[in-house]
């Protein structure tokens, strides 16, 4: 049987938003799983007593990840540290990116001389007119991930340039975050960026093609995602509230962990 030659990770810690606390991979009890966790468990069965954090909240700016997440996560001195940030500001309707920049900037300083190994990423971005307007900001802050990757030796991991999560049908309903599908081709990606054997070579293809919906269920469905998500998403941003408001990271502590 063939063996794993990367050495193994004692220790992850995970930085960011929604994306990396899991929405929206939901399990039974109501809580989110999402890419990080399954990660940590892949990485906790191949390390005895290996420990795993997740600060990330959904809705959180650079700033506030820079404000609330770097610090304790570089206290950690975890083995791999991941941080992904920066893309619900180039959503906002107004966004300076010369401060997005310094402010990543900022916290990849401060993360990579205290891990042993800093993961960045260019975020998943599917297709549609939603996102379309904000691209050219998306594509900025990539720009800045792999600068800074390049000059303090972190690793990127290219999802915005993966077919497979271009594909509407990895996407909830919300359109801006990952099913469940689509959380397990991110895990791989980051196990195969650390140097892991893969499990999934072909992460990065789009699912079999199936039929088209229909026109009338393609509105149908526009109008629900409008009315559910679109409108309450706006009305969040120019009252400047967040969906993460309140909320504390579900996993704060550098804690063993065996999955779930």
């Amino acid at each position: 049987m063939q063996t794993d030659p990367t050495p193994p990770y004692s220790s992850l810690v995970a930085l960011g938003d929604s994306f990396t606390e899991g929405m929206s991979d939901l399990l039974p009890d109501g809580t989110y799983r999402g890419w990080a966790d399954l990660l940590a468990a892949r990485m906790a069965a191949v390390t005895p007593g290996f420990r795993y954090a997740n600060l990330a909240v959904r809705g959180k700016l650079i700033q506030q990840i820079v404000d609330e997440q770097v610090e304790a996560a570089a206290a950690m001195r975890a083995d791999v540290v991941t941080l992904v940030g920066g893309l619900n500001d180039t959503l906002r309707p107004k966004c300076d990116m010369g401060r997005v920049r310094d402010l990543l900037t900022e916290a990849v300083e401060r993360l990579a001389p205290h891990c042993g190994q800093l993961v960045l990423m260019r975020s998943p971005g599917r297709q549609g007119p939603v996102l379309e307007r904000f691209r050219p900001r998306m594509e900025a802050l990539f720009e800045c991930v792999d600068e800074l990757a390049g000059k303090h030796g972190a690793l990127v991991v290219d999802l915005y340039g993966a077919p497979s999560l271009a594909d509407p049908r990895l996407w909830d309903v919300d359109r801006l975050h990952l099913t469940a599908d689509g959380h397990r081709r991110v895990a791989e990606a980051v196990w195969q960026t650390l140097g892991h054997a893969p499990e999934d070579p072909e992460w990065h293809l789009p699912p079999e093609a199936t039929l088209p919906p229909r026109w009338v269920a393609r509105r149908v469905a526009d109008a629900r995602f409008a009315r559910q998500h679109l409108l309450p998403w706006i009305g969040r941003r120019l009252t400047g509230r967040s969906s993460g408001d309140g909320l504390p990271p579900k996993r704060p502590e550098l804690l063993p962990y065996e999955g779930r």
